[in-house]
């Protein structure tokens, strides 16, 4: 379990994907993230004393459920290849994750106009040309297969399938850090065949990540949508 600010940052630095830029581009984040929460409330003011523990760390650490072999660089797949983060909020997981895999499209959505502006900027800042803000409402934003779906404290779990499980192939991998609900969440669902399961967070001793596959929604008879 990581316990304090240098093992969070010791646990990043270890990644195969967190090389020397990588963590150069981790620490600009903070800067912009520290310079922006003083604008407008991206974060608790509270979490920027663990920043590496309670946001990046927690991110990257995502990337562990993952296969290597999920990424291709080749253009022709890389839309099959798309991290698709929801609800993207101060960039959580989404920036963290564009930061370790500035090769791989990650697309992320957010409604709120004034974090989509600070989105677009610290992304330009960073460098990260891969990665994209959709400034919609999930709702309205047309449909196309992602690799992997996240989503950061966006929504119960069976509202989150279903809104966004138009996304995900057999394939799709689910990231879904929910926080001390993952459990209870999980198993109250009803209507969906599935191969989710908890993981226990890294960073926070009485949180899971729902992790696993989608098939699809049950239909009322019994067949898969």
């Amino acid at each position: 379990m990581i316990g304090s600010e240098q093992e969070a940052k010791a646990f990043v630095a270890a990644l195969p994907e967190a090389d020397p830029v990588a963590m150069e581009r981790f620490e600009r984040l903070i800067t912009l993230l520290v310079e922006e929460n003083q604008q407008q409330n991206l974060v608790s003011a509270a979490s920027l004393d663990s920043v590496w523990q309670r946001h990046i760390a927690d991110s990257a650490q995502l990337l562990t459920h993952v296969p290597r072999e999920t990424w291709s660089t080749r253009p022709s797949e890389q839309e099959a290849s798309v991290w698709l983060d929801l609800g993207t909020g101060a960039g959580f997981p989404g920036l963290a994750v564009a930061c370790l895999l500035p090769e791989v499209p990650v697309v992320m959505v957010e409604s709120r106009a004034r974090r989509v502006e600070w989105l677009n900027h610290a992304a330009e800042v960073l460098g990260l040309h891969q990665a994209k803000v959709i400034g919609q409402r999930l709702e309205l934003v047309p449909d196309f297969p992602a690799a992997v779906i996240s989503a950061r404290a966006f929504a119960p779990l069976e509202k989150l399938l279903r809104i966004s499980a138009r996304f995900s192939t057999r394939a799709t991998q689910w990231l879904l850090p929910k926080g001390r609900s993952a459990r209870q969440e999980l198993q109250e669902l009803r209507g969906w065949n599935h191969m989710f399961h908890v993981e226990q967070s890294l960073t926070d001793a009485d949180a899971g990540i729902i992790v696993g596959t989608l098939t699809g929604a049950v239909a009322k008879k019994g067949r898969q949508s």
